[in-house]
C-alpha cells in the first residue's frame, strides 16, 4: 500500500487488490466499470471480476502506489507490481465516477 494521497475509490481499488478480495475490487466500480490492460478491454461486473480473477487477486498480487496525480475525476498512477503473471512497474489511468471507479487503464509500456 502507499502513504500517498488518492482518492477513496482509487484507494478503494489497491486494497482490494492487496487484500486479496475480489468481491471488493468488482465493489470499487460503477456498473458499467471496466478494466482496460494494455488494450484488453473487460466490461461490467463479469469482466472487472474476470480480470481480478486472472490477472490481479488469483495471481497473487501486491500493488503497491509510487506515484500518484490526479486531475478532476481521473488519476494517474504509477506503481509497482508483483504477481505470478507481472513484475514491475507500471503506469494506471483511473478515472472516477461518484464515489466508484469506471475506468481503470493499464496503457502499454512505452
Amino acid at each position: 500500500m502507499s502513504d500517498l494521497e488518492v482518492p477513496a475509490p482509487v484507494q478503494a481499488v489497491v486494497d482490494a487488490i492487496n487484500g486479496a478480495d475480489t468481491e471488493a475490487f468488482v465493489a470499487a466500480f460503477t456498473a458499467d466499470g471496466q478494466v482496460d490492460d494494455w488494450g484488453r478491454v473487460l466490461s461490467g461486473p463479469d469482466g472487472v471480476r474476470s480480470w481480478a480473477e486472472t490477472d490481479a487477486i488469483g495471481a497473487g498480487a501486491q500493488m503497491t502506489v509510487l506515484e500518484a496525480t490526479t486531475e478532476g475525476a481521473v488519476t494517474t498512477l504509477l506503481f509497482d507490481w508483483r504477481s505470478s503473471v507481472f513484475n514491475g512497474q507500471s503506469h494506471a489511468v483511473v478515472t472516477v465516477d461518484g464515489d466508484k471507479v469506471s475506468s481503470f487503464r493499464i496503457p502499454p509500456n512505452e
